[in-house]
């Protein structure tokens, strides 16, 4: 790990983004939630915030850092699920590894929830949309 002890703690954002392309009949299952796996949307919603908030336990040099917030959006597209990931921190590194794993583990929840109806679903087009850092008090 990189050392960061003496860096000052300052007020850390985060966005990424990323979607799940399939097909229209699969849209339609989620739409009017008839997976038979559930609620596609919800437990997506979840499993990001939940993954975000243990990024350092899955990728191995990424700091430990005390997360403020996570907050995971999902919007149907005509031939998608879009995510979208908000992560805040006050520390001394991070939060775009937050943002990005709450993103990826929601389109990989989608993908699991989907995947018996639709063989063809891609992940595509995870990226990290804007990082910024300010100092605090």
């Amino acid at each position: 790990m990189v050392d960061v002890s003496a860096k000052p703690r300052v007020r850390r954002t985060a966005e990424a983004a990323g979607r799940v392309r399939m097909a229209d009949e699969t849209i339609a299952l989620i739409r009017d939630n008839a997976i038979a796996k559930g609620d596609v949307l919800a437990t997506a919603r979840i499993a990001g915030i939940m993954a975000g908030k243990r990024t350092a336990d899955l990728i191995p040099l990424c700091h430990n850092i005390e997360i403020d917030q996570v907050e995971v959006e999902l919007e149907i597209e005509r031939d998608a699920v879009a995510v979208t990931a908000r992560a805040v921190c006050t520390d001394k590194t991070g939060i775009e590894m937050e943002a990005l794993t709450a993103v990826s583990v929601a389109c990989l929840t989608i993908y699991d929830m989907c995947k018996a109806v639709d063989k063809a679903m891609r992940i595509e087009d995870v990226r990290l949309l804007e990082k910024t850092k300010e100092q605090v008090g």
